[in-house]
């Protein structure tokens, strides 16, 4: 059995259920918008843009306003992150701003997920980028098709998932995000595959 939380009391669920949940809100949403070493993968995501295949660039995401890669030599503190189905632990995340933090991320739910920082408006255009990753079959419900993130999608080009500030990890994979934190903006850390943000997949990141 698998536990979804959201703001409301969790539900309990099969994971049948759960897939076939995943399959019906990613048809509701298709017309919307839009390999690491085994067991270790490092800031897999495109919330921010990356160089060559599907990029939306920093100015299309508010880029820098949420802060920067940061260097492992700066960091200051790791912080360990789990995700579930639907859900994170820790709940919420307290940071300062200039520090310099490691996300240490391990997926231990049964389906893929994604941890990435943003602003609400930089989840919401991503959640079109991932459905777009979806109906192309470069993600399932629990797996990552590389080689379909590669193929020309009709554009000439790939899309790729491959920034600094998010990472898509399968089922029992681990990695991490090191981020600068420059200055207090209001933050969440989700998931934004399809129909993990509205299941309650989500937190915020609080300064202090």
């Amino acid at each position: 059995m698998l536990t979804l939380t959201t703001n409301a009391p969790r539900l309990v669920i099969t994971s049948l259920a759960f897939a076939t949940f995943l399959t019906l809100t990613a048809s509701a949403w298709a017309g919307a918008g839009h390999g690491p070493a085994k067991g270790e993968q490092q800031n897999q995501g495109h919330m921010m843009g990356a160089q060559g295949g599907d990029s939306h660039g920093p100015e299309g995401h508010h880029g820098m306003e949420i802060g920067a890669p940061g260097k492992a030599a700066d960091v200051t503190r790791t912080i360990d992150v789990t995700m579930h189905d639907n859900y994170y632990k820790p709940e919420q995340i307290t940071v300062k701003a200039g520090e310099t933090i490691r996300f240490k991320i391990t997926n231990k739910g049964e389906f893929l997920h994604e941890f990435g920082l943003g602003t609400a408006v930089m989840h919401k255009a991503h959640q079109k980028e991932m459905m777009k990753m979806w109906e192309h079959g470069m993600i399932e419900a629990d797996r990552i098709n590389r080689g379909k993130m590669m193929m020309d999608h009709g554009d000439g080009r790939g899309m790729k998932h491959d920034d600094p500030n998010s990472i898509l990890l399968e089922p029992g994979k681990s990695g991490e995000v090191i981020w600068k934190f420059s200055k207090p903006v209001d933050l969440e850390f989700a998931c934004n595959i399809p129909g993990h943000y509205e299941s309650g997949m989500m937190g915020p990141i609080k300064f202090k």
